[in-house]
């Protein structure tokens, strides 16, 4: 899929809403959500957490479970840029569908 580019950080955040995870976490659980059409390397994601964690949406620190990672949460600031990314999107996807309609 090539038209990810402004919808990483809203698909980043639908992940992490649902449990804490580190990077290659929040790789897989985007491959696995979207039937593998999001197979995106750790040079896309990783970029996004970084920028999400400085814009305050996310937390992270390092935790050990048998081996050494760091672990990402959603803050209050990134439930709601969530919140207000899901809305946005519906609406868009809405317009969209109206536009372009289905198959006659």
């Amino acid at each position: 899929m090539s038209e990810l580019h402004g919808h990483l950080d809203l698909l980043v955040l639908a992940v992490l809403a649902d449990a804490p995870a580190h990077g290659y976490a929040v790789i897989e659980e985007l491959r696995r959500r979207s039937a593998g059409a999001f197979d995106l390397p750790e040079g896309t994601v990783y970029p996004a957490l970084h920028r999400l964690e400085t814009s305050g949406f996310l937390t992270s620190r390092w935790e050990a479970h048998g081996r050494r990672r760091r672990v990402y949460r959603l803050t209050r600031r990134g439930r709601g840029r969530l919140e207000r990314g899901r809305s946005d999107w519906s609406a868009f996807a809405g317009a969209v569908t109206t536009v372009v309609g289905e198959a006659r």
